[in-house]
C-alpha cells in the first residue's frame, strides 16, 4: 500500500525481477470526512470476504478518521466494497491534544471474528476499538472501482 501522490491510496507490487511496479490507484479522497487525503493504516488483513484495508482520511479542519476498504482476494487492484462513513472518528474526549481532532492507527488484528483496533488520539492518548468483523463487512457498500475516483 502506498500514497505516492500524497492523497490517494495505491497498490504497489513486486514484478518478476523484484522491482516495484508503478502504483495502481485504489481510492482517492472524495467524501467529506476524507476530503483532503486518504492513506492506509497498516497492512491489509486477509479475510474470507477479501483484503480488509483500514484507512485514514483527513477532512476539513484537519480532522482524521479511520475508515475501511475491501479488496478482491485474488485481484487486490479491485476495490470491491467500502465503508461510506468513518469507522472511528474523534469523540469529545479525543479532540484535544498535541495534534487535535485526530484518531489514527498503524493497523488492526482479527481474533475470533472480532477486529481489534489500537489507535492514537490527538497524539496524547491511546485506545482500543473493537467491531465484529462480519458486521463491519456487512456495513460496507459494494463497488467495482479500480480507479481513484
Amino acid at each position: 500500500m502506498s500514497r505516492c501522490d500524497g492523497e490517494t491510496i495505491g497498490l504497489i507490487t513486486l514484478d518478476a525481477e523484484s522491482r516495484w511496479t508503478a502504483p495502481v490507484p485504489l481510492r482517492g479522497p472524495h467524501r467529506g470526512w476524507e476530503l483532503i487525503q486518504v492513506g492506509n493504516c497498516g497492512s491489509p488483513i486477509e479475510t474470507a470476504a477479501g483484503w480488509l484495508v483500514l484507512t485514514h482520511g483527513v477532512g476539513p479542519m484537519r480532522q482524521y478518521g479511520i475508515g475501511a476498504l475491501l479488496l478482491d482476494l485474488h485481484h487486490p487492484e479491485h476495490v470491491i466494497a467500502e465503508l461510506i462513513g468513518p469507522l472511528l472518528a474523534p469523540d469529545e474526549t479525543e479532540r484535544d491534544g498535541y495534534v487535535p481532532n485526530v484518531v489514527y492507527s498503524c493497523g488492526g488484528i482479527v481474533h475470533d471474528g472480532v477486529l481489534w483496533l489500537p489507535y492514537g488520539a490527538s497524539d496524547t492518548r491511546i485506545g482500543f476499538a473493537t467491531v465484529i468483523l462480519a458486521a463491519l463487512i456487512a456495513a460496507m457498500t459494494p463497488t467495482r472501482t479500480t480507479a481513484a475516483a
